[in-house]
């Protein structure tokens, strides 16, 4: 049989020198100088040459121990076409082990997709440089929404709201809603603090439910000073700050994360058998969210996440709250909807009283004079006002501002 040998010009370069020591061109002692070898080495790679030629300088090819049978490599292709079409290498790498108690490389198995014409390398992308962390966990949460196909057979896209911890990129709270609205962003919040706690600094985009941004139209430069969002508010009696970011580049921790969630959570919810968004809900709660965090977050980072305190309902906190001053009659007014005050242990009459009226994501409507509830009620779901403010939020959301430049 005959021997398959490694030829490189190091080689090459070797014999040559060799060979002119041989023919007493040079001396054992140059020849070491010219090819960074010790003489010793010289002497005994000369008598290689001298019985052998070329031949006694390479080094003979060996078939690779581990290399993958192709009978395998057939068997991990097939198993990728019949049931993992859609998953990228690593989650189909993590299926392979998980499910199929099949051990391999990354780079192993790509090369198999890539002999099979499965899998089509794309071009490298431009790296740009990532924001540092922060050192602490608690410091500065990022927050998003995603508008996808979530769920095979829903046409409809739904909205995914996120919170990422910027420290140790632990999701704790994600849900779907069918529009990204002031209510929904907030849900999503107060089930973040009762998870974690509160955290220092909130970063978002400057959608129209985080911060007034209304450039190039009738609103622009109407009025400077814009009123707080319900959400700014809310931040603001929790000592949270809102931190609204100037592109998608720069909240760059939670855009990272939905990609990842388009990829992998769509792809476990089909092998889940997900229908519809109520049990997508629960999956992402129950399954996927701790399988992310277990796998991606980190462990072991000094946290600064405080309780809230016991005074504060985060339900009165994180809702639509309005300013009133209570009429002559002990009754206050909101969508057109008169809700009338009992008498009450602060006060035996509230009128011209300052109260705050707390619309709930429910309908629900609490009444609160100096923090402290007074009267509930609750909203008509066919309330024409209600209605009407709703889609002008909506409306406003799925405009596209211009980010103003100072």
């Amino acid at each position: 049989m005959n021997k398959q040998f490694i030829i490189t010009m190091k080689d090459l370069q070797r014999y040559r020198v060799l060979k002119d020591v041989l023919d007493k061109k040079l001396k054992g002692s140059e020849a070491a100088l010219a090819l960074g070898l010790s003489y010793v080495h010289i002497s005994r790679l000369k008598k290689k040459v001298e019985f052998n030629g070329l031949e006694g300088l390479l080094r003979p090819r060996h078939p690779a121990l581990n290399k993958i049978p192709d009978s395998k490599a057939r068997v991990i292709a097939g198993i990728y076409k019949d049931h993992y079409w859609d998953f990228n290498i690593m989650h189909f790498r993590d299926k392979l082990l998980e499910v199929h108690d099949i051990k391999l490389s990354y780079e192993s198995i790509r090369k198999i997709l890539i002999l099979s014409k499965i899998h089509i390398p794309k071009k490298k992308k431009i790296i740009h440089r990532r924001r540092r962390r922060m050192p602490k966990a608690g410091m500065l949460v990022q927050m998003d929404s995603s508008q996808h196909n979530w769920v095979e057979g829903i046409k409809e896209p739904w909205h995914l709201i996120a919170m990422i911890d910027d420290a140790t990129n632990e999701v704790a709270c994600a849900q779907f809603f069918l529009k990204d609205t002031t209510l929904a962003n907030m849900r999503v919040i107060r089930h973040f603090i009762e998870r974690k706690g509160s955290f220092l600094c909130l970063y978002a985009d400057k959608a129209s439910h985080f911060t007034t941004t209304r450039h190039q139209g009738i609103h622009y430069n109407v009025n400077p000073e814009q009123d707080d969002t319900q959400i700014e508010r809310a931040l603001e009696e929790l000592g949270i700050n809102l931190i609204p970011a100037n592109s998608p580049q720069a909240k760059g921790r939670v855009e990272r994360l939905f990609r990842l969630f388009q990829d992998r959570l769509i792809k476990e919810m089909r092998l889940a058998k997900i229908k519809n968004y109520t049990q997508a809900d629960r999956f992402i709660d129950d399954k996927f969210l701790p399988w992310y965090n277990a796998r991606f977050a980190k462990k072991d980072v000094e946290s600064v996440y405080m309780p809230v305190p016991v005074e504060k309902n985060l339900e009165l906190i994180l809702c639509v709250k309005k300013e009133r001053i209570v009429n002559y009659d002990n009754t206050v007014q909101i969508c057109k909807q008169v809700i009338q005050i009992p008498p009450s242990d602060l006060r035996l009459s509230f009128a011209k009283a300052a109260v705050d009226l707390c619309l709930l994501e429910d309908n629900r409507i609490f009444v609160l004079y100096k923090n402290k509830v007074i009267a509930e009620s609750k909203l008509s779901g066919n309330n024409k006002i209600l209605k009407k403010e709703r889609y002008i939020e909506n409306f406003l959301n799925s405009r596209q501002y211009e980010l103003a430049t100072v």
